[in-house]
């Protein structure tokens, strides 16, 4: 299979090209990512240079480029992941996220529909990685089904709901073979350190601040990053098309319970007097539109597939600090700026 994967770059989307590219040396994986601030490609140097993995540059924005790339390399699935994601950024800059998640979905699905109509074309599926933010919020009880109707509250989550509808629709108008899973929030290796728990490490390990909305009690479901990875390939490889799956990684925790368990976690690997690192925390006005729980029921995919969590929040949270403790020259150029060259320095000499 030739899969095109966009977006593999960025957190996510990294963990499943390596899957990808070291389980099925038999599959030609490309990488398509705009590299964006979030789209590093020092994520996946210990897999650039396997003979089954390609990584091309470009944005989804662009209809003509995106159909052209289609054209020539005659994909037989896609998975895509490439998104703006962060919350924040959203309510500042709206039709940012409009352009990449809505506009780019439909230039995607565009080109695959145009693909998968041809006679001589083996494509098979369109795999569309979404959110559970499309879902809105919870109160303290109850889970998100696949049947929960959508309410988004952000902008952003308002740009995926309508891209998971897009994908929807074309499977519906034009036959299109689609899967779509919506997971709750990632955690993990590479994380990009805006997000709540690299930041909070990185502020920790340099005694800054640990900023917090409100009073910390958004409660949220934690799945980390490589569960998710596997998730994602069981449903590629086995979901029925026009199926819809939930992944949660059944962790549902306060924000302030979060930060207050990683700065243990923290004290402990930094042989700091316990507590040391809770004084950091600072709380800070809330976020607009800020949602007051997630929770996810990821039964349907458990039953479905055999799909589950392979590690406890606690566990996952001690594996990921202790990756960007033994990783301080990536998370230096991250928040220095400096993994920006990377794509110049190892892809524009060849």
């Amino acid at each position: 299979m030739k899969i095109l994967i966009t977006g593999g770059a960025g957190f996510i989307g990294s963990h499943v090209v390596r899957l990808f590219v070291t389980k099925y040396p038999n599959y030609t994986i490309h990488n398509l990512d705009k590299l964006t601030y979030a789209g590093n490609l020092a994520n996946l140097s210990d897999v650039e240079n396997l003979p089954n993995y390609k990584f091309i540059k470009g944005d989804i924005v662009d209809a003509e480029f995106i159909s052209d790339l289609f054209k020539n390399e005659n994909y037989d699935a896609v998975i895509h992941l490439a998104a703006e994601s962060h919350v924040d950024r959203s309510i500042t800059n709206p039709l940012e996220f409009v352009m990449t998640n809505v506009i780019g979905t439909v230039n995607l699905l565009n080109a695959a529909k145009e693909l998968f109509k041809k006679e001589s074309s083996k494509f098979q599926k369109f795999y569309h990685v979404s959110t559970d933010e499309v879902y809105g919020a919870l109160g303290e009880t109850g889970m998100f089904t696949e049947d929960t109707s959508y309410d988004p509250h952000s902008p952003y989550s308002a740009s995926k709901a309508s891209s998971d509808h897009f994908v929807r629709a074309y499977h519906d108008t034009y036959s299109l073979p689609v899967v779509i899973s919506n997971c709750s929030n990632n955690y993990g290796p590479n994380h990009f350190p805006e997000k709540l728990i690299p930041l909070c490490i990185n502020n920790i390990k340099n005694n800054k601040p640990l900023p917090i909305y409100g009073k910390g009690e958004n409660v949220r479901d934690w799945l980390y990053v490589i569960d998710h990875a596997v998730a994602i390939d069981a449903i590629f490889h086995n979901a029925k098309t026009g199926s819809t799956y939930n992944i949660g990684g059944h962790n549902e925790w306060t924000n302030i319970n979060v930060i207050r368990l990683l700065c243990k976690i923290m004290d402990e690997k930094l042989n700091r007097q316990m507590g040391t690192s809770e004084k950091l925390i600072t709380f800070v006005k809330d976020r607009a539109g800020h949602d007051l729980r997630y929770a996810i029921d990821s039964s349907k995919l458990q039953n479905d597939l055999g799909w589950v969590p392979s590690v406890t929040f606690e566990q996952g949270l001690n594996l990921t600090v202790d990756w960007y403790l033994n990783n301080e020259e990536w998370l230096n150029n991250v928040t220095s700026g400096n993994y920006a060259n990377y794509y110049e320095a190892q892809y524009n000499k060849r």
